[in-house]
């Protein structure tokens, strides 16, 4: 699957290998519209991945969970493959992104396992 060029909200339609053929996705406006976070709190068992993406305010040491999301743990491989694709895709067009984090608390990712 190529990284997306686009911001647009239509039907996407995909490749997928394993499939054999192409996937057609439906998306609802109001998923279209998304959640911004910048915090994921992601936990896993032998079964499954679980991924708490937060959104929490600078000086406030609180936050709420947005969304969460459970896959299993070759979907997560996948995944990230998929964002290093796309991330050395964004790389090549707008330069090395600045991995010095900032964040409401020292970083994105966390885990409790």
């Amino acid at each position: 699957m190529e990284p997306a060029d686009h911001n647009d909200h239509e039907d996407d339609a995909f490749v997928d290998a394993e499939f054999g053929g192409e996937i057609e996705l439906e998306i609802e406006e109001k998923v279209a519209q998304g959640h911004y976070s910048n915090l994921v709190v992601s936990n896993f068992n032998d079964d499954e991945f679980i991924m708490d993406f937060a959104f929490i305010q600078p000086n406030v040491p609180k936050g709420k969970v947005r969304s969460r999301v459970i896959m299993t743990p070759r979907n997560v491989k996948r995944l990230k493959r998929l964002l290093e694709e796309n991330i050395k895709h964004y790389e090549g067009k707008n330069g090395d992104i600045d991995s010095n984090d900032s964040g409401p608390v020292g970083g994105f990712n966390i885990s409790f396992n």
